[in-house]
């Protein structure tokens, strides 16, 4: 059915945990799609019982699950891909393009949830919250010494949707904000007073470093341990975009040494994390990729899944210039 055409779907199957389990985007898709299957088992799909879930199902929607070529290539009915979500790095969009399965996407539509978490993770790890609560917890009543956000020197790497958003909601704090993307930005960076700069002057400068870009050859280990050392002492870092560009080893070394403050990580190499000495790190602030998790976020994730399902298009209309 790969070849079929994009003509209305019969049977939608929801890979997706949290969709599945909201009443509220549930109703919805079903009012429009009355032939649908939700994933009920409180887990992450994978494999043979991905394909077992898919398969008499013409069109899915996906959160996270991976869909390699080879698990596209074995869904033989599916012929149209909902999005839940705002990544598509999971997707083999050029595979999907070759087996005319059709993807529909719409980027940004969590990016205040994120941007609002990143920005208070921010304050909580210059203020040493996460390490004050520890050792409260454990019977210790010391009164760490932080520091403000306001004024400090905040870098975004990458700078589209959330990156932009994060940019916005810093203009309250009056710090000095500088921006690293391969794309360039001029009015945006005027009119929210962003200084773009290079990633060497973004890693020197930047006394928090907060990552919003997608997971791609060109991003993977971004930050190492070469990269994390130009950083200033004292530094602090906040991941909310994907595994894999943050060095986990090199951020553990550095933590360890004092040279990075603490870490904000929401994101992880592999999910659950397998890295428990990082976890437990007093400095690292963990959290279970919750950034776009806010109920506003959901909704609109699960609408524009739902949305696209009907507007789904050619998959390498998604792929951006600068990966093409």
């Amino acid at each position: 059915m790969n070849g079929e055409g994009n003509s209305r779907p019969r049977r939608v199957a929801v890979l997706s945990r949290s969709f599945s389990a909201h009443p509220v985007l549930r109703a919805e898709l079903c009012a429009l799609y009355p032939d649908v299957t939700f994933n009920e088992s409180g887990r992450t799909l994978g494999g043979q019982e991905l394909l077992e879930f898919v398969a008499g199902h013409d069109a899915i929607i996906v959160a996270l699950e991976k869909l390699d070529a080879q698990t596209l290539a074995e869904m033989k009915d599916v012929r149209i891909i909902g999005k839940y979500g705002v990544g598509l790095d999971n997707v083999d969009l050029r595979a999907a393009a070759r087996l005319n399965i059709k993807v529909g996407w719409t980027g940004g539509v969590n990016r205040r949830s994120v941007a609002e978490l990143a920005i208070a993770q921010m304050i909580a790890l210059l203020h040493r919250a996460q390490e004050a609560a520890s050792e409260t917890r454990s019977g210790v009543w010391r009164q760490l010494k932080g520091r403000e956000l306001r004024g400090r020197t905040v870098g975004i790497l990458g700078c589209g949707h959330v990156g932009k958003e994060v940019a916005r909601l810093l203009r309250v704090f009056e710090c000095r904000v500088l921006a690293h993307d391969i794309r360039d930005f001029p009015e945006f960076y005027a009119a929210q007073s962003v200084t773009p700069v290079s990633l060497d002057e973004l890693l020197e400068r930047s006394e928090v470093l907060t990552i919003h870009l997608p997971h791609t050859k060109a991003t993977h280990l971004m930050l190492d341990a070469k990269a994390l050392a130009r950083l200033p002492a004292g530094a602090v870092i906040v991941n909310f975009a994907r595994g894999g560009i943050l060095g986990e080893e090199a951020l553990l070394a550095n933590l360890k040494s004092g040279h990075i403050g603490g870490a904000a990580l929401d994101v992880f190499d592999s999910e659950p994390p397998a890295n428990k000495e990082l976890l437990l790190h007093p400095c690292v602030l963990a959290t279970p990729h919750i950034g776009g998790s806010a109920e506003e976020a959901v909704l609109a994730m699960g609408r524009a899944a739902i949305a696209g399902l009907a507007q789904a298009s050619d998959p390498l209309d998604h792929i951006p210039e600068w990966a093409a």
